[in-house]
């Protein structure tokens, strides 16, 4: 007998009709399972009810190649036509493969990186591989992952790669598949595709999780994860407020650490935080229904896959927070502070929620050790960290925003009106924009540049929602009042860094002056002062900027390129 021998990705297998013609592609998990979508299984007519019972397995990896017939298990045909739902099937082989492959599909963040899928467009028998970039959700409802392309003209996902395995690039889960192609877009020059994660097909099919053809941690571990949203916690003004205002901040993709509160005098639970994480997370996702998707208030739904994990610290240890997150992002591990360098290197940089931080069996310690350390880099490392607390935070953690649910307390003189307060909210949320983005654009270029605020604008929207469903209210006068305050504070901040740049422009520009009248005397290659202008025209350029430092240079080849000229 000749010997048995595959290539990498030995559970890469062909779906046939009974003929021969290739339908799709399929992930083999073992000598006896194929899993695959449920559309390819009706092309290939042995869907339930069909014009056959059964479809071909080739493979395409293996030497010498097998094929062989297969079947859908009972009860694992699972296809609603014409919505972003289910679409898998499960089959089974009428004798072995031989092969020796076992298989597990992973389950593993879907918001960033990339995949290859192996299909076989035009029906060709032979395949073709496909890089695609993950792109989190293709919409509000459903439950596929959307896929885009990576580089225009390389090959593309189309039809004949439906139920091929989405295997990930690079990365901690590089080579292991962490979901199945159920659908392609193409619209000339526009191309995406769609792929189902794994928890949503451990859903629809119990019986993979059964057989052992899974591993990895959940997207989440916060609050319960079945059922349908709790979305009559959005009839409170406050819950809606706060989910609204961390959905937007989520969306917009801007790096940083918002610290939420979940208790005090307001007594506003993490019911509404559950929800929110519930909307993007792909194992939820498969039993809430597109009507409650669709159905819900605006900024309440967040993307499919965007919250990459989520976990509730109450009653945990230091080291079971770090056991998750290292299984869920297919880290190394270590102690906290290993953990943390870990995530905070990770590309790409993740979406992280921790509930119930200051109820942890050692809340000081988690801080410190690890959720302080993220917290810290996060703006500058790209992470989004989301930290719950039921009591008052830490006050040395650092953050970004704090969207405190408790009412703003103020001496009120004269009464402020809704559209006054919203006014002035308004402007502090665009200048708060705006000073973001020039610290991003300035920021990091400088030593000793001043601080970005923490931004306040979110909070004060929650406090003013609330509010105005009490009007008239004086908490109104208050909320006026501290986006005043805030307002002036980010004026100093945009008037110091914008100091700070105007003073290395001008330094440029005295560096670029005196270069020229130099070259006009002196020739570009006059050796001393090339000597002297070097120094000066690095400080003025390597990151972070010593603005001390670059004067000091720039003035001495300014004196000494005036020295000579008045010597010559």
């Amino acid at each position: 007998m000749a010997l048995h021998h595959h290539s990498d990705g030995s559970w890469r297998v062909r779906v046939d009709d009974e003929d021969g013609t290739p339908c799709g592609a399929g992930v083999l998990l073992d000598d006896r399972h194929v899993l695959t979508c449920a559309h390819v299984v009706r092309y290939a007519g042995a869907a339930p009810g069909g014009t056959t019972s059964h479809v071909r397995i080739n493979s395409v990896a293996c030497r010498p190649e097998w094929s062989r017939p297969a079947r859908v298990a009972s009860g694992t045909w699972v296809h609603a036509n014409g919505t972003q739902r289910g679409d898998v099937a499960l089959l089974e082989l009428d004798e072995p493969a031989g092969c020796g492959t076992r298989t597990k599909l992973w389950k593993a963040p879907i918001s960033g990186g990339t995949v290859r899928v192996y299909g076989f467009p035009h029906a060709d028998p032979v395949g073709m591989g496909a890089d695609a970039q993950l792109a989190g959700s293709g919409g509000r409802q459903g439950e596929w992952g959307l896929m885009k392309r990576v580089r225009v003209g390389d090959p593309w996902i189309q039809r004949g790669y439906s139920g091929a395995g989405a295997m990930a690039m690079g990365g901690a889960f590089d080579g292991r598949v962490i979901g199945i192609v159920v659908a392609d877009f193409v619209d000339g020059d526009a191309k995406a595709a769609w792929m189902l994660p794994t928890e949503t097909v451990l859903h629809y099919l119990p019986r993979i999780a059964e057989l052992g053809f899974y591993d990895g941690d959940p997207a989440t571990e916060l609050g319960d994860t079945g059922g349908a949203l709790q979305d009559h916690v959005l009839g409170d003004p406050l819950r809606l407020a706060l989910t609204q205002e961390l959905t937007r901040l989520l969306d917009s993709g801007r790096p940083g650490t918002v610290v939420v509160g979940t208790g005090g005098t307001t007594a506003v639970g993490d019911s509404w935080l559950v929800r929110l994480v519930r909307t993007a997370d792909p194992a939820a996702r498969a039993v809430v229904s597109d009507a409650e998707l669709t159905g819900a208030p605006g900024d309440t739904v967040l993307g499919l896959g965007s919250i990459d994990a989520a976990y509730d610290a109450r009653g945990r240890s230091v080291a079971e927070v770090c056991g998750y997150l290292a299984r869920r992002f297919g880290l190394p591990g270590g102690d906290a502070r290993t953990v943390a360098r870990q995530l905070l290197r990770r590309r790409p940089p993740a979406c992280l929620v921790v509930g119930g931080v200051d109820r942890a069996q050692d809340p000081q310690a988690l801080v410190e050790d690890l959720l302080g350390q993220l917290a810290a880099r996060a703006r500058s490392r790209g992470l989004r960290l989301v930290l719950g607390f039921e009591g008052v935070p830490p006050e040395g953690l650092a953050r970004d925003v704090s969207l405190d649910p408790e009412p703003i307390r103020g001496a009120v003189v004269g009464g402020v009106s809704a559209d006054r307060a919203q006014e002035v909210v308004g402007l502090l949320a665009a200048e708060e924009d705006a000073a973001a983005a020039l610290e991003q654009e300035w920021g990091v270029r400088f030593f000793a540049a001043p601080r970005l605020p923490p931004r306040t604008a979110p909070r004060l929207r929650v406090r003013l929602a609330v509010a105005r469903a009490t009007a008239p209210n004086p908490e109104l006068t208050a909320v006026h009042d501290q986006a005043a305050a805030a307002r002036a504070e980010v004026a100093r901040f945009d008037r110091g860094l914008r100091r700070l740049v105007r003073t290395q422009q001008d330094l440029s520009s005295a560096l670029e002056l005196h270069r020229v009248r130099a070259a006009r005397y002196f020739g570009e290659e006059d050796r001393p002062l090339a000597e002297l202008h070097a120094p000066a025209a690095r400080a003025l350029q390597t990151v972070p900027i010593d603005l001390a430092t670059a004067r000091r240079s720039v003035g001495r080849y300014a004196d000494e390129v005036n020295r000579r000229i008045e010597e010559a």
